[in-house]
């Protein structure tokens, strides 16, 4: 099981950071795979924001890119995004996701205001 947390409410320019951990999974098979972060806005679809792979090489999507950072601590088997410089058009439910295992956590709402 996925377990995110850290969503909440605040201003543009704010900052905030998701944790997903993870439950059931074997050490070694969380530390050898990717985990991401997804968000999907209410009529749009789910998108890829952030991805760390087993050798902490990460991926994001440009609209994010040099404002989030996504981080893995492979002995607590967690996944984390700092997400910084916030703004309204980040307000979305992020998920966090394992690919190979195909698990999806429960979603955390992120609202920025303007």
């Amino acid at each position: 099981q996925l377990q995110a947390f850290g969503g909440g409410s605040v201003q543009t320019g704010g900052f905030l950071r998701l944790s997903c951990k993870t439950s059931g999974i074997i050490l070694s098979d969380f530390s050898g795979n990717t985990m991401e972060w997804y968000r999907k806005v209410s009529g749009k679809q789910r998108e890829l924001v952030a991805s760390i792979d087993s050798s902490r090489r990460t991926m994001y999507a440009d609209s994010v890119k040099g404002r989030f950072t996504v981080s893995r601590d492979n002995a607590k088997s967690a996944a984390n995004l700092q997400m910084n410089s916030l703004t309204p058009e980040d307000t979305a439910v992020y998920y966090c996701h394992a690919p190979w295992k195909g698990l999806w956590g429960p979603g955390t709402l992120v609202t920025v205001s303007s």
